[in-house]
């Protein structure tokens, strides 16, 4: 299997949200947990999204993850690989966004890579280097306070540069509504002038494509799932890539089975969704306190759900407001009340499909890492979008046998998302 595009996702909400973007836009594309068992048989595609879960692990830890995941790709033809981050540039003064693309692009030979995370379909806007958010700058806007890694610096050159060894320079706005050799040329100054990464603007969707079509040129790039955008219609222009196929036409055939909903977000577009939610089907919401200090909690989960799933669809929440969360967090440790609750909501949702749920949708990025984790499943093919940002997904290779999956993003949906999502899952 040869491919066009590699991408490296940095969780696997984020990988869902890329492989639904490259094929909306005309890229036959699959999406794999990992990098895939040499016995896993793959369709014949355009692209392949390599889910990690590398986004708040130590940096040494992402930058082998990511390593390993790019020669795997290199090997399978893909001349240019993305690295896929999150939309509001989730991460720390450590990383891992500035040493996973110094890495990536000294394994492909250096230059200057373009990074933007970029995408006004959802309203991420960069501009002068400064990240906004429906119009508010990243620092000033409700996703500010991301529970593990809150963003409060909107100047991407400034975050960019505390956790990178080299120097990072800017592509504003009018370089890049200049056209391709205004972009090529801006990127030969920096070159010139030693700059390992640039963050570049881009305001509207011809900005993304622009930047996609001259980031083809090189071998590496970062950016959201807008990048994905640019790259992928560069490549259907180009006429490299195959506008499409049928690769997707069995990613929705009934699968039948029972319908649960596990939830681990704590973003308030979540919140809302659960509420929601409650007006219409069984929800239980879990004490997070509980859950960290023993495994009751979670048999009493279990037993709740067990109880009720044959009826219809049932919601298992660990979601607590940002209040509750930072409490835990104060007291019990960031990491170790984060990763209780990622275990918690693993082992209920495994216990779910193990008493015949097929159709299943995970809210958080975090919760959704540790669940399909736990389920073991290879890959995916991607089916059509319930909200942006999140298609149905059909399993390849899993133990459990064909089942269809939706994994949220915390802050992607409308307030009817969950029972949106049920609807499209036959």
């Amino acid at each position: 299997m040869a491919i066009l595009l590699g991408s490296i996702a940095d969780d696997y909400t984020g990988a869902s949200d890329l492989a639904n973007t490259l094929t909306k836009n005309g890229l036959r594309t699959v999406q794999t947990v990992g990098i895939p068992d040499p016995s896993l048989a793959l369709p014949d595609v355009d692209a392949v999204v390599v889910s990690l879960k590398i986004r708040s692990v130590p940096a040494s830890d992402a930058v082998a993850a990511a390593t390993k995941a790019e020669r795997w790709l290199r090997a399978r033809g893909s001349a240019h690989v993305l690295y896929k981050i999150c939309s509001t540039f989730d991460s720390t003064d450590a990383g891992n966004i500035g040493p996973v693309t110094e890495a990536l692009s000294d394994a492909a030979g250096g230059g200057v890579v373009l990074v933007t995370p970029a995408f006004p379909e959802t309203g991420r806007t960069v501009y002068l280097g400064h990240l906004f958010v429906g119009g508010q700058p990243l620092n000033e806007s409700p996703l500010k306070d991301h529970p593990l890694n809150p963003m409060h610096d909107a100047n991407l050159v400034r975050v960019m540069a505390r956790q990178s060894r080299g120097s990072i320079g800017l592509i504003d706005l009018p370089s890049i509504a200049a056209g391709p050799d205004t972009l090529r040329a801006r990127l030969e100054v920096l070159r010139e002038a030693g700059v390992r990464s640039a963050i570049a603007d881009a305001v509207f969707e011809r900005d993304l494509e622009t930047l996609g079509e001259i980031a083809l040129e090189t071998p590496v790039s970062t950016g959201a799932s807008g990048l994905g955008l640019g790259l992928a219609r560069a490549l259907v222009r180009s006429g490299r890539a195959s506008a499409g196929g049928t690769v997707t036409a069995n990613a929705i055939r009934p699968v039948g089975g029972l319908s649960a909903i596990v939830a681990g977000s704590c973003s308030r577009a979540t919140l809302r969704q659960l509420e929601v939610a409650e007006r219409s089907m069984p929800v239980l919401r879990l004490d997070p306190e509980r859950l960290l200090a023993g495994p009751d909690e979670i048999a009493a989960a279990i037993s709740w759900a067990g109880d009720r799933i044959s009826a219809g669809p049932v919601v298992v929440a660990a979601s607590a407001a940002p209040e509750t969360v930072s409490r835990l967090q104060a007291q019990y440790g960031r990491d170790a009340s984060g990763h209780a609750i990622e275990t918690a909501t693993s082992i209920i949702t495994a216990e779910l499909v193990a008493r015949g749920v097929r159709r299943l949708v995970v809210a958080g990025g975090e919760t959704s890492g540790a669940a399909v984790d736990r389920l073991a499943i290879p890959a995916f093919l991607i089916g059509p979008e319930i909200a942006p940002g999140v298609p149905v997904l059909r399993t390849i290779g899993n133990a459990q046998g064909d089942m269809l999956l939706a994994l949220k993003s915390g802050n992607f949906g409308g307030e009817d998302f969950f029972t949106a999502a049920l609807a499209m899952m036959h």
